[in-house]
This record gives C-alpha cells, structure tokens and sequence, in this order.
C-alpha cells in the first residue's frame, strides 16, 4: 500500500465531546468508513490531511466500529474557521512511516528499570512499540494501568515483542469507542 492509497477526501459535521476527558478534549470528527478503510490499520494510525484547507498532522484513534476519529483542537478548529456542529472538508493520508510514539514516563520508568525488556523494547518495530502503549494507555483505571506496565515489562523481559490478547481496533473487545456527542445548536 502507498501514501497515494491512502488519500481521502470527506465532508462532515464537527461534533462536540459530551464529555472532557484527561485530554480535555472539546471537538472531535468520526472518519467515514470508506476513508478508514483506506488507512494502512484499524488502530492508532498517523494521519497528514486539511481541515478547510489548513494543514495539520495527527493520529487518529479507533472506534471499535473498524473506523477512526481525530480530535480536533480548538487552535487548529480556528485556523480551520470550523466549529462545534459546522461542517467542515477534509483531506487525508497515512504517513508514510509511523512517527516514534511517546513513550509514557510510567513505562519509560519500568523500562529503565529492566535491562531486559528495553533491549526488546528497542528492537521492536514502531507500530509494536505503538500498540504496547495504547495498551497501556487505553487502561481505565490506575491499579489497571500500573499492571499493565508491570506486564509489559515482564513480557517483553520474556522476549516477546508484541502485545498478545490485544485488540488495537476495539472492535472485538469493544475496547475503544468515539467520544460521545454533542452538537452545539447554537453552531451555524
């Protein structure tokens, strides 16, 4: 699969978080399923595009329907003169290599802390080292969360280099799901 592939364009409505999250997430688009099914994955998947022509680079989240949703910041809905309920066009594409993901400071700790599982960690591909961190990520609560990184340690220390029993799309596990809706009535 190319970039080229990729590339989608789509009209939708903007719709508002019912819900602030830790990311205090405001707005946010559901792709449609055509322009998903285009994308090289189901789960996180690092997308370029336009929003009412202005550029910006982002990594979509999955829906756990085998279709994503991008956040949308207030600073780029202003550049992109969109807002809660407007329509507004995109285009997008994959990268075409995964950025290197953040590693969260409570992993990056346990792995400083294990010899072992950061020589695996460090010899994983990208989209591996992506999918040990939305696991551990996507844990609801801390206790879940903390376990989870001691796990990840434990098994990549054991060798292993991707995360078993892990749904990165959400679909089977319904793990993951769109930020419920809002839409403001004022928007016009």
């Amino acid at each position: 699969m190319t970039v080229t592939d990729t590339y989608s364009e789509f009209v939708t409505t903007v719709l508002g978080a019912a819900q602030k999250d830790e990311r205090q997430l405001l707005a946010f688009v559901v792709l449609p399923k055509e322009a998903s099914e285009k994308l090289p994955r189901r789960g996180r998947t690092s997308i370029s595009g336009h929003i009412n022509g202005v550029a910006f680079q982002a990594t979509l989240e999955p829906d756990g329907q085998l279709s994503h949703w991008l956040a949308l910041s207030d600073t780029l809905l202003g550049e992109a003169n969109a807002s809660i309920g407007s329509v507004a066009r995109f285009d997008i594409q994959a990268l075409q290599q995964e950025p290197e993901p953040a590693v969260p400071a409570d992993l990056q700790q346990a792995l400083a802390a294990s010899t072992a599982a950061s020589v695996v960690w460090h010899d994983t591909t990208t989209i591996a080292r992506l999918d040990w961190i939305h696991w551990i990520t996507s844990a609801k609560q801390a206790k879940t969360r903390a376990k989870r990184v001691r796990d990840a340690c434990n098994m990549l220390a054991e060798g292993k280099r991707r995360v078993c029993c892990f749904d990165p799309s959400g679909f089977y596990s319904k793990a993951f799901s769109a930020p419920k809706a809002i839409i403001d009535t004022d928007a016009g």
